[in-house]
Order: structure tokens, then sequence, then C-alpha cells
């Protein structure tokens, strides 16, 4: 075995154990990975610092492989020939500061210490790679047990893969993956990670690797760039589970909306004019979702909302707030099946706020359509997507020219009607209304009632009666209109 020494490169995978990637309620089709500094490489014994202002420091067990011989190129049967040594590692991660790097990692996985590695080292040669076990515990309780059977895809396929972008050096790391289990550890916490050959001659391991979290106690300064930040779908990833982070049960996971498949269709047969005359029957009349048009012709959304607020364009917000995983991206990565993302643009359609990349996401997701008082980019790609989107119209600018994207599932403001989360959105070709969801089942009968009698009407007119008294019914055309027959003649 050779001493672990300061790698050139520190490259990891985001997804690819099994457990974890069910957890996260997604399968990758092939890997992808990030970069971690050098710096960030640590020792068994050593600390990890939880920095000032921030909570959702986490810990990740995984294995680590270190390059012992130049791959470039290589295939997948003589990649493990290229790994001189497997050991324990702890991808430390701070979720306080994935939102504007999330993909990355730069900020939230690059700190100093945030790559501890050892304290043994495996021989390659002595292991199958397909046999290995990680293992963690926190405080003496073992919170990580998996095994390189539950991999999406074998290490050797990491370096080969790998090998076919660059060269990877000797002492060059790969970390493999963390399974289900990783979780927050704070200040005074111990966490131990252990990688072993269980079935192998003399079951070789790599140790524990131990890390203690202190607390620290300079804060993040404001002028330089984005501050930490967490939301509820943060603490959820961090901690592994809404339950595992004190979160009460919400629909913000991916989910169907709360329309039953019968008020659906209900909502679907009523036409949106019937649907507003109802609305303004109960005293409602400021459910309309003003000036925006449909990008598809003859389309027709129903869906409840999962509302969206971007406000004014204004530079040091716009770099707080507007790039990496902003508020736009989060919202369109959390749209549930049925669901209709709905967004506050302040009537400006000066700008895009959404194009076809962020299109194809909500349609993969299961989305019903997109309202928005902005403007659309990548418009004919949109529409190409098939995604039902209603808009002010087509513009080429990107987000920042007017927007900085704020915060979703909140009450916001669109076409001039307040919107909140849960919502029902109807909308076709003659506007987009909204409809508090309690009152959505009395709305669409009674609308439904009502385009029957003016189907009825309309034949009555059709026969050659006049209007005069029967738009609307009068009594005599009332006691006729009661007494039809079941054809509706």
């Amino acid at each position: 075995m050779t001493a672990i020494t300061r790698p050139g490169k520190i490259i990891a995978i985001h997804l690819n154990y099994v457990s974890r990637a069910d957890q996260r309620g997604r399968r990758p089709a092939a890997p992808s990975y990030f970069f971690k500094p050098a710096s960030s490489v640590g020792v068994s014994g050593g600390t990890v610092e939880r920095p000032a202002g921030t909570e959702l420091l986490a810990f990740e067990g995984e294995i680590a492989l270190i390059i012992g011989t130049p791959a470039r190129r290589v295939s997948v049967e003589d990649a493990w020939s290229h790994v001189a040594s497997v050991t324990a590692s702890n991808d430390l991660g701070l979720y306080d500061l994935r939102a504007n790097d999330k993909g990355s990692n730069v900020r939230s996985k690059g700190g100093d210490g945030y790559t501890p590695l050892g304290p043994e080292l495996i021989d390659a040669a002595s292991v199958d790679p397909g046999n290995l076990r990680v293992r963690a515990w926190v405080n003496g309780e073992l919170r990580q047990d998996d095994s390189t059977t539950g991999l999406l895809f074998p290490l050797p396929q990491l370096v080969a893969d790998l090998s076919q972008h660059f060269t990877l050096e000797p002492g060059d790391v790969i970390l493999a993956g963390t399974p289900a289990g990783s979780s927050v550890i704070v200040p005074g916490d111990v966490v131990e990670i252990e990688v072993d050959a269980p079935d192998a001659p003399g079951a070789p391991s790599s140790g524990r690797l131990v890390t203690t979290v202190t607390q620290g106690e300079v804060a993040f300064d404001p002028a330089l760039g984005s501050l930490p930040a967490v939301d509820d779908l943060q603490r959820t990833e961090a901690w592994g589970s809404r339950e595992a982070a004190g979160l009460p049960e919400t629909d913000s996971e991916p989910a169907p909306s709360g329309l039953t498949p019968e008020l659906r269709a209900k909502l679907a047969a009523a036409p949106t004019a019937g649907l507003s005359s109802q609305l303004r029957k109960r005293g409602l009349h400021s459910c309309f979702i003003d000036g925006v048009s449909a990008n598809i012709a003859g389309s027709k959304i129903v869906g409840t909302a999962k509302t969206l607020r971007f406000i004014p364009a204004r530079e040091d917000l716009f770099r707080s707030h507007g790039g990496g995983y902003n508020a736009q991206k989060r919202a369109f990565d959390a749209v549930g099946e049925g669901e209709i993302i709905v967004i506050e643009a302040r009537g400006d359609a000066g700008t895009g706020t959404l194009g076809d990349i962020l299109a194809l996401r909500a349609k993969t997701r299961g989305a019903a359509g997109v309202v928005t008082d902005g403007g659309v980019r990548d418009f004919d790609a949109v529409t190409e997507i098939g995604l039902p989107v209603f808009s002010k119209g087509a513009h080429p600018s990107v987000l920042g020219r007017r927007h900085v994207p704020w915060e979703f599932d909140v009450t916001i403001a669109c076409g001039g009607a307040a919107v909140q989360p849960g919502d029902v959105i109807v909308g076709d070709g003659d506007g987009v209304i909204v409809i508090p969801f309690e009152l959505a089942e009395e709305v669409a009968d009674a609308a439904l009632a009502q385009e029957d009698e003016d189907a009825w009407i309309a034949d009555q007119v059709a026969a050659g009666h006049p209007v005069d008294g029967l738009f609307p019914m009068n009594a005599e055309w009332r006691a006729r209109y009661d007494e039809r027959s079941g054809t509706g003649s």
C-alpha cells in the first residue's frame, strides 16, 4: 500500500447507488460528475467546520478510488488495473450553499477538509470491485450500510468513462457516490466511515475514517457573493426526508394534483366563460388572469397552481438569487403531475420567463401547463415540445433583463389575479381563470348545467324563435325547458 498523496484531481459522481437514487426519486441514465479541489482533502482524526450562519452540513460515506497508472480511453475490462488503491471518504457537503452552485457544487462541497480520506489503503488488485462495502456511523450509530452490488454504474465503468474525456493521473481520486442514509450533522458530532471487502481473503479494510464537526465563527461576506440560503427542499434533501427534517408532509414532493379524475374531466368539459359566470354569481369578480393567450391554438389547461414569483431586476439581488439553482429552476424541478406553474412577472413581457429547457422539464414531470403574465423565450421550440403555455407572447431576452427569480409556493399576483398554491387553474381560447379549490366542483357542476341549458336555447334560436324571453328564459320558456324530454329536444 502507498500513502495518500495530494491528488491532482478529485472527481465525484452525483448519484450512483440505487438506494440513494430511489430516495431522491430519480435514476440517472448515465453517470454525471463534479470536481472537488485538492485543498478539500482531510485526514482521519481531523475536524470539519460548519460555517457560521449555516445549518445543513451533511456527511456522505463513499468509496474512494485512487488511480495508480495513467488511464486514457481505457476499456471497462482494463479499467480496474489502473486503480492502485481503495479507501474510505466522507464527501461532505453544505446544502446552505447549493442554490447558486447546484451541479458544480463548487462552494457546497469544496470547503477545506470536505474530502477526508483514509486512514488505510486497500490494494485494489486484491479485491473485487463488485463486492466492496461502505458503512458510516454518527456518534457510534450506524447510518449507512451498502455495497457495490447496489451501484447504478460499476466502479470500472466510472474509470473507463472518465478516461474518455481526460487522462486520469496517478494519485487522482474518484469518489463513487453515497448510498441512502446520508444526513445532517452538527457541531460535536463524530462521523466514522469504513470501506472493506468482507468476502476477500483477509477481509481488508480501510479502517475507520474519523471526522469531528466544529462550529465556525466567521460569517460569509454579503458583498462578495451569494449568502447561505435554505428552504424546505434543501432541508429535505440534506436530512434525507421531510420527516427527518421535521417538516410536515405536503404536496411539495412530486405527486399528482389534488383534482380527482372526475373533477378534472368536468372542468375540462366546462368552458372558462361558463366557469367565470358561476364565479361571478358567487361574488368572485376578480378571478381572471388578463392579457395572456395560448401558444398552442385550441389548447385547454386544467390543473392546480404551483406558483412562482419574480421581483423587479436589481443587479445585487440577481447576483445573490438569480444564478445557479435559483427559485425558477427549483419550481420547475418540483412541479408535480397535473400541476400548472403560474408565474408572477408583473405583466412585464419585455423578457422571457421560461424557455425550451424548463418547458421540457415541466412536460417531463407531467405538468399540465404554464401560465405567465410575462414573455416566453424559444417560443417556437416550447410550442413544439407540446407544453401548453399561456403568456403575453414571445420575447428573446433572458430573465435577468427585467426579473429576479425570488420564491415559489407563495401567494402571487398574475395578470391582475391573486393566485394561491393549490388554486384550480382553467384556461382555454377565452383566457385563464382562477377557482378556489373548495369551490371547484360546485362551480364545475353549475357551469355544465348552464352549458346544457345554453345548448337547448341555441336549438330554439336555430328553430326560428326570437331571443326575447328566451335568452334569458322567462317563466314560460323556463317551464318548457324543465319539461323537456331526456333527449333535450
